[in-house]
């Protein structure tokens, strides 16, 4: 037949422990004397062991109970470590999350479920969306913490990882080869600027085959093989694939990672937060590059 230990019984019995008898034990616990050395009667009887040496003058522990004591600090001090962190105020609250679209997998899910092991009472608000309108709305306060897609770091932002931009299409695509360009880009994407200027730069022809408010739309498009666009390097869905032109579309420069509000003195689970992202990102570099830093 199972038993269980029932905390309370065990926090007077450490109780007992530290402070040498049932008398002072019962004056910290806020118990009557005859209520604390009830529960060691009941812990002992459980155990059919003696725990308590009452022979002499003072109480103390029979080997037995030196082995129970060093079990129940650890049973109480984990029952505390669960109550607090479950129930106490201090871990409630709610954290709003900003990040662009084409970085949400693979780290924010496995942040967002390590987080909740830890703060199970905190609600992170998590909106996708693009660079342009993250670093406005966390400018007038809309969000605890941001991360942005950038080419450099401007003010306030922390460099956590850097990704190759590339060039990407439908998988067996043709479109890519074709004379002006067809482009597809959302008019609010960061990359539509970069990819423009590097056609630009290298003398080749564009036409701006979607122009849309929608990322799904511009997708399809891509995906249909009417347009190329631009993505972060393994972020592209499997429904499109990165354009190996063979150096007859332009090199894209490397991007940035930043991290905006991830400082210190916020709420400590808001920089917990923070720096489950930073080492999630961290994870994804090569163990070369992660060595060095």
């Amino acid at each position: 037949m199972v038993r269980n230990l029932d905390i309370t019984t065990l926090r007077s019995f450490v109780a007992v422990a530290d402070n040498g008898g049932v008398t002072r034990a019962a004056g910290y616990l806020h118990l009557t004397q005859s209520a604390v050395s009830m529960q060691l009667k009941r812990l002992e009887e459980l155990l059919d062991l003696q725990l308590l040496d009452r022979s002499g003058r003072t109480i103390a522990l029979t080997s037995a109970g030196e082995q129970m004591l060093a079990y129940a600090r650890r049973m109480v001090a984990l029952n505390d470590e669960v109550m607090a962190r479950l129930t106490d105020q201090a871990f409630e609250g709610e954290v709003a999350l900003g990040v662009p679209h084409d970085v949400v997998h693979p780290v924010i899910p496995r942040v967002l479920k390590l987080f909740n092991a830890s703060y199970p009472r905190v609600r992170v608000n998590l909106v996708t969306t693009n660079t342009r309108h993250l670093k406005e709305e966390f400018t007038r306060g809309g969000f605890d913490i941001i991360l942005t897609t950038e080419s450099s770091a401007h003010e306030g932002a922390e460099v956590i990882h850097e990704m190759p931009l590339r060039w990407i299409g439908a998988p067996g695509g043709t479109t890519w080869r074709q004379q002006p360009l067809q482009l597809g880009f959302s008019r609010n994407c960061i990359f539509r600027g970069i990819a423009v200027k590097a056609l630009d730069d290298a003398g080749i022809p564009w036409e701006m085959a979607i122009d849309s408010d929608s990322d799904r739309t511009v997708e399809a498009t891509i995906s249909a093989d009417l347009a190329i666009g631009v993505l972060l390097e393994g972020t592209q869905p499997d429904h499109q694939e990165l354009v190996e032109s063979n150096g007859a579309l332009p090199t894209l420069p490397m991007q940035r990672i930043n991290l905006y509000g991830g400082g210190k003195g916020h709420a400590p689970y808001i920089e917990e937060l923070a720096n489950l992202v930073r080492q999630s990102f961290k994870d994804m570099r090569p163990t070369s590059l992660r060595l060095a830093v």
